[in-house]
């Protein structure tokens, strides 16, 4: 099967978006590194990707344009649009590509692309997989009605939560609407070389779970292969360490000044982006408060479904707030796991009876929860964690204490496995 354009085709229509995507898969078969007729086309870069106008055309979309007109035979579009987007990007290895390959289709038909490239079998997979996730970005975006399933609740001032999706290569930021998650933003990233699953020091996956953002760093900082900056993690957190895994340095950054953005799986296992688009997400995250959430595939409900694992998230707390305020041991205890352990080295046998001796000291107290929130956690295990301020009245006395709760599906039952302090 072969795709042949040249500028003497009569144009035609598209015959839908699944002739689109047979054309675009052909394409994914043959990225190569930058064209030779290109190289003395290129200019030299003397605007450093972080300085880059961020009103510039979003690549992705301008890409799939570019796709959609070979699709139906209009060249010149194609040609347009692709100059655009090195015009836009100059150091878009993909970019330079396909604009090499369209020069040679005013010559001659081209039946694959990348015929005027350097062969590099290594450069060809990489490219080859970066235009397939930047291809399926698009045409598997998640319908605007559609939730991520882990993100169950978000506290008010919890303004945007982040959603990594490894399988599909693909960050996307949804925004607190009035307590519900909406998509504002999505974009390409690369992962660890060696996928997800993170469970040491230097084996160059990314981990998968429930993560904050601890900090900004300025790229000023940094070596200048972070590009702009970075936003690091709190890997690894209290789950993390409950089962074992160990590392650091984990972070959201981007890219050094000569390059654009790497291949799928190319970090150590850092999530990275292309300069303009960290830039973007530094911009709209609150350090301490923005969740990042890997996933290795996102599952996403509708608004309904999403309702319900909300309020049943809800009711799991809220029940064990009325045995908490009713001192009842017995009550407590069948909230907690048999397999629950502390990263001190308690268990639940030891642990309890500590906690039995500051609850001793109630009288009558009033519970209540504040700034709550949910996520359904990433991974093989049913678990929910959640996060709390947790405010006891008792007489004229008060404390606070924020808290955060792993809670496991074991058999029927929903308990806590893990509990501490943040």
């Amino acid at each position: 099967m072969f795709f042949a354009v040249n500028s003497d085709a009569p144009a035609t229509c598209a015959a839908g978006k699944s002739r689109i995507f047979a054309v675009l898969a052909l394409t994914c078969l043959a990225y190569l590194v930058t064209p030779l007729q290109v190289m003395a086309k290129s200019r030299p870069n003397k605007v450093a990707p972080a300085e880059i106008n961020p009103n510039a055309p979003d690549p992705d979309a301008l890409l799939i344009e570019v796709y959609k007109n070979l699709a139906a035979n209009n060249l010149q579009q194609a040609q347009t649009k692709i100059d655009a987007l090195v015009e836009a990007y100059p150091h878009f290895q993909l970019a330079h590509l396909i604009q090499g390959d369209l020069l040679l289709m005013h010559t001659r038909p081209v039946r694959s692309f990348g015929v005027g490239a350097l062969t590099q079998p290594d450069k060809l997979k990489d490219l080859r997989d970066e235009a397939a996730a930047r291809i399926r970005s698009y045409r598997e975006r998640p319908a605007p009605d559609l939730i991520p399933r882990a993100i169950l609740q978000l506290r008010e001032d919890q303004k945007q939560a982040i959603v990594v999706d490894a399988k599909k290569s693909r960050l996307y930021v949804y925004e607190n609407a009035a307590g519900q998650p909406r998509l504002i933003n999505d974009f390409y990233i690369s992962q660890g070389k060696f996928g997800i699953n993170k469970l040491k020091e230097g084996d160059q996956k990314t981990p998968i779970g429930v993560y904050y953002i601890t900090s900004r760093l300025a790229g000023t900082k940094l070596p200048s292969f972070y590009g702009p900056g970075a936003l690091p993690l709190n890997y690894p957190n209290e789950w993390d360490k409950f089962n074992g895994r160990n590392g650091s340095g984990i972070w959201l950054h981007g890219m050094p000044p000569e390059s654009f953005s790497r291949p799928p799986l190319a970090s150590d296992g850092c999530v990275v982006l292309t300069n303009p688009d960290f830039l973007k997400i530094s911009s709209m995250v609150d350090i301490g408060k923005t969740p990042v959430i890997i996933s290795e595939q996102v599952e996403f409900v509708s608004r309904n479904k999403w309702i319900l694992d909300r309020n049943f998230a809800e009711k799991l707390l809220d029940d064990w707030r009325l045995d908490m305020q009713s001192q009842n041991a017995n009550r407590i205890l069948t909230n907690y796991s048999r397999n629950f352990k502390t990263t001190q080295g308690d268990n639940l046998n030891t642990w309890f009876p500590k906690q039995q001796q500051s609850w001793d000291n109630w009288h009558n107290p009033a519970i209540k929860l504040k700034d709550v929130t949910h996520f359904r956690y990433p991974g093989k295990d049913e678990l929910i964690v959640s996060t709390f301020t947790q405010e006891t009245s008792n007489g004229k006395s008060k404390a606070a204490v924020r808290k955060r709760q792993y809670w496991m599906k074991e058999a029927a039952r929903w308990r806590i496995i893990y509990e501490t302090t943040v």
